[in-house]
């Protein structure tokens, strides 16, 4: 009976190995620069050992600058010559320019919308633009050098409050309200962070930040993708409808004060966004907006929490 049973199981892993020893007869390593030996199935996995960067210099050493290695089902190049990146970045870059989407990003279709993973094409060109016209020209931060200079003196504020009242200052915490509150006066001319709010925005873009973080078999192996063995996929997309729940009632509120009378356009992105959508619904809709507002914020807080981490604040 427990043979019956484990049928299934054989079936799959037999499925898997008949895939791999295909897959490994229509490659033809000849294009492939050269890498070390590939078990069957889970190919270089084993090499990269508990710190993959030291393996890597160490395989480097062995099989030169330009290898090729086999994680699971995916065909990894791996470049640690600093001339020869240059060179093919210069002169190959819209070859190499695609990303490859790893499985936890696909949350809600992101990586159709995001312009992170999106490859080269009219949607990414023309959402880069808008971020180059509206989020990070050098006018665009000088116009907002009051008020990053007021979440500064906020900042310091809350710092003073808590040693007035002899209260233990949480360092990350309030520098993480500090960032993200500059950040999104300047994208949507609101505070997302304040002692009223419910879930916790730190909380969930931590989440987010740990799910996209953990090694995920469906990166490795992309015929398992479907079947999300580890949640990882569905753990983010919980996280990420909390923040697009977020992003819908601002973005709802402003169509709402767009159609008052004697409504006085902000100066922020959104705005710039909702007056593209308004003259090309084609170009942006509310899905774009919503997936570049998770890029802005994400990336920043990613960097910030990995940052605080590592000096002990978090």
């Amino acid at each position: 009976m427990d043979f019956v049973l484990a049928l299934p199981l054989y079936a799959a892993v037999l499925g898997l190995v008949l895939f791999q020893a295909l897959h490994l007869l229509r490659t033809n390593r000849a294009k492939l620069p050269p890498g070390p030996a590939r078990l069957p199935i889970i190919g270089n996995l084993l090499d990269f050992g508990a710190k993959p960067h030291k393996s890597l210099a160490r395989l480097a050493k062995i099989h030169g600058p330009f290898m090729s290695l086999k994680t699971g089902q995916v065909t990894t190049i791996v470049i640690s010559s600093a001339t020869l990146a240059k060179e093919i970045l210069q002169k190959h870059d819209s070859f190499y320019s695609n990303p490859f989407v790893l499985d936890a990003p696909r949350a809600h279709g992101h990586h159709e919308f995001g312009v992170t993973w999106l490859p080269v094409g009219p949607s990414w060109r023309n959402l880069r633009k808008l971020c180059n016209s509206h989020l990070f020209t050098t006018q665009k931060l000088d116009a907002n050098q009051d008020l990053r200079h007021k979440k500064v003196q906020e900042l310091l504020a809350d710092v003073q409050q808590h040693c007035l009242a002899g209260q233990p200052v949480d360092i990350s915490q309030v520098a993480f309200k500090a960032m993200i509150n500059s950040l999104s006066n300047t994208i949507l001319s609101l505070d997302l962070i304040h002692p009223s709010s419910g879930t916790s925005h730190k909380e969930v873009l931590r989440g987010m930040m740990d799910e996209i973080g953990k090694p995920n078999l469906s990166d490795y192996f992309p015929i398992l993708r479907y079947l999300d063995l580890q949640g990882i996929r569905r753990r983010m997309e919980v996280h990420v409808e909390k923040l697009f729940d977020l992003y819908d009632r601002i973005i709802n509120e402003r169509l709402q004060s767009r159609r008052m009378e004697g409504y006085v356009p902000k100066n922020d992105m959104l705005e710039a966004l909702l007056s593209t959508r308004e003259e090309n619904s084609d170009m942006m809709d509310n899905n774009f907006i919503k997936h570049l507002f998770l890029v802005t914020f994400f990336f920043p807080s990613a960097f910030f929490l990995c940052f605080s981490v590592c000096l002990g604040m978090d």
